[in-house]
């Protein structure tokens, strides 16, 4: 049994051959087909294809303006990726307060931590549940703030009947190796505004504007950049990956949901173990499945004696010295962060598996 799934369909073995087979293989149809299915299939909003979720998040960052001296707000319960954009921007990271009930960011704690300087929120749906995404825009409307999500664990994930991809002015997904859909590796950043998106299709590729720049009798496109860009697309290969696996993403995506609902019904009440808070008006993405255990080092080892991998994943990440060292404001993040663990939740997983889970769980540590 493993923690985590990579799961490459056949179809993203025939399209990524096709792709080879072509020679275009850097930036080409397929990005652009990859975008269009993104937008159909899952609502994303105005989709536009990266090479990593970091360069989605760093890419929000730069068209939302923040630059040095402005504030950023965002968990700590996340991985580094969330700050180090940040800090790339010269900015400053503001950790604000989780719920230690879901391991997502406390609006009430935002509402705290904003300055005069502040630009931007981040929220992080941590393990793919979504945030109080309402409550959050609506605080950053008052304040005049970029609301940024890091949707990293949440592709297909819902929130009061809308997909998350659709909810904020941006919103970035991760196709990392282990993440519910993967391109070998790539991203996506969803813009609520065209005009963000047309801004995005332009600096993910050094600041060129594609669609307007001319061949020249003397080889090179006739171009004038006018805002720093990067070398940030997605190529047609990763594409062409990404689009095999997006064909059977819906009954992988309820797989993991059904085996999420499975632990949910039959780990309540244990001894030890105290499940996360589930919200009627959100669907979770289930890219984990987190516990907050006592003993957890003990629970860890138990499981691992039964052949039941399980990690916290990610810790908090003002711990590290690039972001100043540890908050002592936190009080909900430091509960959260001594007692959570994450099991196997994922489509890799058979019927056998999952009762391996529940059993050795129950039998106590």
């Amino acid at each position: 049994m493993n923690f985590f799934h990579t799961h490459i369909s056949p179809k993203a073995v025939e399209y990524a051959t096709e792709a080879l087979r072509t020679g275009w293989v850097s930036e080409g149809p397929r990005v652009k087909q990859f975008e269009a299915a993104l937008a159909e299939k899952l609502g994303f909003c105005n989709p536009v294809c990266v090479n990593s979720g970091t360069t989605a998040l760093h890419l929000a960052l730069a068209l939302a303006g923040v630059g040095p001296d402005d504030e950023v707000i965002l968990p700590a319960q996340t991985f580094v990726a969330t700050g180090l954009v940040i800090l790339m921007q010269g900015a400053k990271p503001v950790f604000a307060d989780i719920d230690p009930a879901t391991g997502n960011i406390a609006p009430d704690s935002i509402r705290r931590k904003i300055t005069p300087r502040t630009k931007a929120v981040m929220p992080v749906h941590w393990a793919g549940y979504p945030c109080d995404m309402d409550e959050i825009n609506a605080i950053a409307a008052g304040h005049n703030l970029a609301v940024v999500e890091d949707a990293a664990h949440a592709l297909g994930a819902t929130y009061r009947g809308r997909p998350v991809g659709a909810l904020s002015r941006f919103t970035c997904f991760s196709f990392q190796a282990i993440k519910h859909l993967t391109c070998g590796d790539g991203g996506a950043l969803c813009c609520l505004r065209p005009e963000d998106a047309r801004e995005a299709f332009v600096r993910r590729w050094f600041g060129i504007d594609r669609a307007k720049s001319q061949p020249s009798i003397l080889g090179e496109r006739l171009y004038d950049i006018s805002a720093v860009g990067y070398k940030y697309h997605l190529n047609d290969l990763g594409a062409a990956v990404g689009l095999g696996n997006l064909e059977d993403f819906p009954q992988r995506l309820a797989r993991r949901q059904a085996i999420a609902a499975r632990y949910s019904r039959e780990l309540a009440g244990v001894p030890g173990v105290t499940l996360l808070r589930q919200d009627a008006d959100r669907v979770s993405a289930c890219w984990l499945f987190t516990l907050l255990v006592e003993r957890r080092e003990d629970f860890i080892r138990k499981l691992a004696a039964d052949g039941v991998p399980s990690s916290v994943v990610h810790l908090r990440i003002d711990h590290n010295s690039v972001f100043g060292g540890l908050r002592d404001d936190l009080p909900g993040q430091a509960w959260f962060n001594a007692r959570q663990v994450a099991v196997p939740v994922h489509e890799g997983l058979t019927d056998a598996d999952c009762e391996r889970v529940v059993g050795a769980i129950k039998e106590g540590w």
